[in-house]
């Protein structure tokens, strides 16, 4: 557009140059005299410059009869495509004039006239390599994804463009919400050019989505391969996929397979939680409860967390609270400051009726940090104690209002999951999920007013809400109030 707005401008200006020119010569008088031998010729002004622009025309009618005629001489001397090659290289400078101009529109953002200009070069150059390629472009620009579509399927017959066919008709997919074509789609672009990386994080999100574990491997070791990866980020992202070979696995009732794909997840990244309680639960169901042991220990060093707890006590299901604790006690060493530590000490005290060790053990957690699960369990440890019914009922109200403490969050969204999943559930993100607390400090729990009657008793029943003797176990349940508060041990 801008370019021919120039060459508009510049002839306007040749010709009021010209025609002011011509208007100063008439008002002069002045004339041009030419001698050729004993001739002479005398022009008046008007005269001599329709004299010169009729001899440049004739000198450029003149070249062109002259190469005509060499092309028609070497025709003759037996060159049979000297006169077609002539008249080609004039449709392919206007093709390429065209084909120029049509990139400039698509750059500029000018659909209609890409389409014009890729129509044009197509006529003229017969290169559909080069036109279609500009004809989807620009039909895109232009909304046209018809025509966009037909340019892609065009390219898919040629060798040398087919991979460009199949990139554009994925996208398309891709936007129409097709993720089933798209993911094939993605898939034979790989295989034309497995170093292509967009082609290579495209297809991963679309396995992920649709639970190829095994060929998201195959794409992650291609970009290791390539060095697009660093080793370690390789080695936890494979971990997290063959964990969820292992989960898949797992609803297919294959034990023997499912623990050795845990086990393998385990070892490339021992840090990654889900991994770790999926290897100590196949150590144990294996009959290795020593490898179960410290494949936990392992994990709980890098991040205590609740599941790991969970996976330890289901090591030795059926020992007596007083067991539980001493046994807890090498974990409980590892980490020993955590704030989930320090929970868990907590919870195997009042398992084990020792409430004031239970309240040593949460410290000043309930000031410093206090989530709903340490003012549930401050809560019990008043209740253990014989506190009167409105120091519990107070502990209670603050829970109510209190943050939840760490939840699987994504880390590019900030969505809330409530369980771990290699891909986020909100975006698609994949391995973006890290367990922390939310950007929101207080959550009010669901269902939270029904958690007074379990620990205080019913309305009417004094006695039972301050009965110092009431089990400890029987308090940790009535704490139960979801997967994230509840006595995990």
């Amino acid at each position: 557009m801008i370019w021919s707005f120039i060459k508009i401008v510049v002839f306007v200006a040749i010709v009021v140059g010209l025609t002011v020119l011509a208007g100063h010569l008439g008002e002069t008088g002045a004339g041009v005299r030419v001698s050729i031998g004993n001739m002479e010729f005398s022009f008046g002004p008007v005269q001599a410059l329709v004299a010169l622009v009729l001899l440049v025309l004739a000198v450029w009618i003149a070249l062109k009869l002259l190469g005509f005629l060499g092309a028609t001489i070497r025709f003759l001397n037996g060159d049979e495509t000297a006169i077609s090659r002539y008249f080609d290289r004039n449709r392919e400078r206007k093709g390429y004039r065209a084909l120029a101009d049509g990139m400039m529109a698509i750059a500029s953002g000018e659909g209609r006239l890409a389409m014009s200009q890729a129509s044009k070069a197509e006529r003229y150059l017969r290169k559909p390599e080069l036109t279609n390629l500009l004809s989807a472009q620009a039909a895109e620009i232009s909304g046209d994804t018809k025509r966009a579509g037909e340019a892609y399927r065009r390219l898919l017959g040629d060798e040398r463009t087919r991979f460009v066919g199949v990139r554009g008709l994925m996208k398309q997919k891709l936007a129409e919400g097709d993720t089933d074509t798209a993911l094939k789609l993605a898939e034979i672009a790989f295989s034309l050019k497995p170093k292509h990386e967009e082609t290579q994080n495209a297809l991963l999100q679309l396995q992920t989505g649709a639970g190829d574990w095994k060929g998201a491997r195959t794409v992650l070791g291609a970009k290791l391969k390539q060095g697009l990866l660093p080793r370690e980020v390789y080695r936890r992202r494979d971990a997290v996929l063959a964990l969820q070979e292992a989960k898949d696995i797992v609803s297919e009732d294959a034990s023997i397979e499912v623990r050795e794909a845990a086990i393998a997840a385990n070892k490339l990244s021992p840090d990654l939680i889900p991994a770790a309680v999926m290897a100590a639960n196949g150590y144990r169901d294996s009959g290795k409860p020593k490898l179960a042991v410290r494949v936990i220990k392992k994990a709980w060093e890098a991040q205590p967390h609740p599941d790991l707890a969970a996976a330890f006590a289901a090591i030795e299901p059926d020992e007596t609270p007083a067991a539980r604790l001493k046994r807890f006690g090498a974990l409980l060493s590892i980490n020993p400051d955590h704030e989930e530590t320090r929970l868990l000490r907590a919870e195997l005290n009042i398992a084990a009726e020792d409430f004031p060790a239970a309240e040593r053990a949460l410290g000043d957690l309930t000031e410093t940090h206090p989530t709903a699960r340490a003012l549930t369990i401050m809560a019990a440890i008043a209740r253990g104690k014989g506190d009167d019914d409105a120091i519990v009922r107070s502990w209670l109200t603050r829970a109510l209002t209190a943050s939840r403490g760490p939840r699987w969050i994504c880390d590019n969204c900030q969505h809330v999951h409530s369980d771990w999943m290699p891909a986020c559930e909100n975006c698609a993100g994949f391995d973006t999920l890290s367990w922390r607390e939310p950007a929101r400090a207080a959550v009010a729990m669901p269902n939270g007013a029904d958690m007074l009657p379990l620990i205080v008793g019913k309305p009417g029943s004094n006695e039972e809400a301050t009965d110092p003797s009431k089990s400890g176990s029987e308090i940790s349940e009535a704490l139960i109030l979801d997967e994230e508060i509840g006595n995990r041990t």
